[in-house]
């Protein structure tokens, strides 16, 4: 029995895990690991500009709506103690993951102020949408369902100064989430047999075990790193384009630093196995050599 291979199969198995975490995060009604999104989209603010000067003109969109809002709301959403994108029928983030997006609003208030610390501000989700396999977040098409749904149907999304380039970026992204997907399915599936692999190993002695053990934690490694350098790079890509060019519309967006961490370290960990069984590969061959030079 080799109990050096008990490290590389613990190892494997919290890799694992971490890897289904990844994949699973987001899912349910109300959300399993909300703090772990890819990125999250704040629209708390979302036509805060246009609220702003809306008055002073009458063909704006929001003219009709601003003059059916009631002066206490109007004041709440001034003071900052309330979100426009509320009081639109439009949730104040929108968090997604890998098999679904979940959408919500921020407790007690959406923005910090004197009385309110950043650190105060909580999430609360209200609602997910069904884990599909492959699918497309289209923030455009779901903001523009929920104001449609709430009544306000005659305000179109752009008119709140949602910006193209945000559509653009997200469509030129879909290619990659879709890649993302696939890898982590496969990456978790290489993941699993090199668990498997291990805990063979704990039984049977052999450098031909270790090498098997080395081959599949290698294509383990590279395939979550694919995905994890995938998800990053569309974390960071979708975060810069919303802050660029959605600011000024009030639109924020936050990369999933909390995702990345778990990605990777799901990663390095099939890395830091593969190097262990490197060493007990080396370790049988020189054990071997020394037999035959004392036979």
């Amino acid at each position: 029995m080799r109990f050096l291979a008990i490290f590389p199969a613990l190892l494997c198995a919290v890799s694992l895990i971490l890897a289904f975490l990844c994949l699973f995060s987001g899912h349910g009604t109300h959300s399993f690991m909300e703090d772990y999104a890819i990125v999250t989209l704040n629209t708390s603010r979302l036509g805060e500009n246009v609220f702003n000067t809306s008055s002073s003109s009458s063909s704006n969109p929001f003219t009709a709506f601003l003059h059916n809002v009631t002066s206490t709301i109007e004041n709440d959403i001034e003071d900052g103690l309330n979100s426009l994108a509320k009081d639109l029928g439009i949730h104040d983030f929108y968090s997604v993951h890998i098999l679904d997006f979940c959408e919500g609003y921020y407790t007690p208030g959406a923005v910090p102020n004197a009385t309110l610390s950043k650190s105060a501000i909580s999430k609360n989700v209200t609602k997910c949408s069904n884990a599909t396999a492959i699918y497309n977040f289209n923030p455009h098409q779901t903001l523009q369902q929920e104001l449609d749904n709430s009544g306000h149907s005659n305000i179109n999304i752009t008119a709140l100064g949602w910006p193209n380039e945000i559509d653009t970026a997200i469509r030129d992204l879909r290619v990659a989430a879709k890649a993302m997907f696939v890898l982590y399915c496969i990456g978790i599936a290489l993941v699993f047999i090199a668990f498997s692999f291990a805990a063979l190993g704990i039984c049977f002695d052999g450098r031909l075990n270790a090498s098997v053990n080395i081959l599949v934690d290698w294509l383990a490694f590279v395939t979550l790193g694919i995905a994890s350098a995938i998800a990053t790079a569309i974390a960071v890509k979708a975060s810069d384009v919303i802050n660029d060019h959605g600011s000024e519309a009030g639109l924020h967006a936050d990369k999933g630093t909390k995702f990345m961490i778990l990605t990777w370290v799901a990663t390095g960990l099939m890395f830091v196995t593969s190097l262990i069984w490197c060493f007990v590969c080396v370790k049988g061959r020189k054990r071997t050599s020394s037999k035959k030079l004392s036979d």
